[in-house]
């Protein structure tokens, strides 16, 4: 993996200020502030509780944050706006139950009006040729995760939040969905992608937001986090617990 050059504020695509939430005594998000960069694969790093699932249920107006604001290209942008610019992907949702992956890909695609060109190119990819007539509802979680993953790539929002895209996929199965993803962001696609498995991150993300109890502790590439943590080793796993 190439780590692409983000240098011009002209490919900042989305910019997160200042993003709280709390649930009565805890606080979950603090003041959380990154930036999305077009074409990029960015990785939310961190521990499970770290609060990655409730910044994306944040960012794609899921649920209401107690404070903070979104702007693309400095233009503030709504809560009950943000789907036409974010498609979010959560963990472990099984949507549309009774239907076959095939009828789920073509419903996507009619619906949110995705890319039709694409359908082929990404049943080839994650392999799911053989699971085109079965329910969504009785794939493993293995099996579901990249038929989810599919359904992602498929709508045409510029950005793609997608919750632990690797979670319940083997090493070769891991590997093979990160080519695709790398592949998909070669093409213009951003991906912003929640992993708690710091290694699958290291190996497709181009830049990093490292999040720990709430709080960003860092956000770059791996060289500019390893200066921030005075590391020299580029080992993101050093540099994340450096950090946090």
């Amino acid at each position: 993996m190439t780590p692409q050059n983000f240098e011009n504020a002209a490919d900042i695509l989305l910019r997160v200020e200042g993003i709280t939430k709390t649930f009565r005594r805890l606080r979950a998000l603090r003041e959380v502030s990154f930036s999305v960069r077009r074409g990029e694969i960015l990785g939310l790093i961190g521990p499970n509780g770290a609060g990655k699932t409730t910044l994306f249920e944040c960012l794609a107006g899921v649920l209401p944050a107690d404070a903070g604001a979104v702007y693309a290209r400095d233009a503030l942008i709504e809560p009950g706006d943000r789907s036409s610019l974010l498609f979010y992907m959560p963990d472990g949702i099984a949507p549309w139950p009774a239907q076959s992956v095939r009828w789920a890909l073509d419903f996507t695609l009619g619906f949110f009006g995705g890319p039709a060109n694409l359908r082929e190119e990404v049943i080839r990819e994650l392999d799911l040729a053989p699971l085109l007539d079965s329910a969504v509802g009785t794939l493993s979680k293995g099996q579901r995760k990249r038929a989810l993953l599919a359904i992602g790539l498929l709508t045409p929002q510029q950005i793609l939040l997608a919750d632990e895209p690797f979670d319940g996929l083997d090493l070769r199965q891991a590997r093979e969905v990160g080519r695709v993803l790398r592949a998909h962001a070669a093409s213009g696609r951003t991906l912003f992608l929640s992993i708690h498995q710091i290694p699958d991150a290291a190996r497709v993300c181009d830049r990093f937001v490292l999040l720990s109890a709430g709080r960003v502790c860092g956000e770059g590439t791996l060289m500019e986090l390893c200066a921030l943590a005075s590391r020299d080793a580029m080992d993101l796993e050093e540099v994340f617990l450096a950090l946090t």
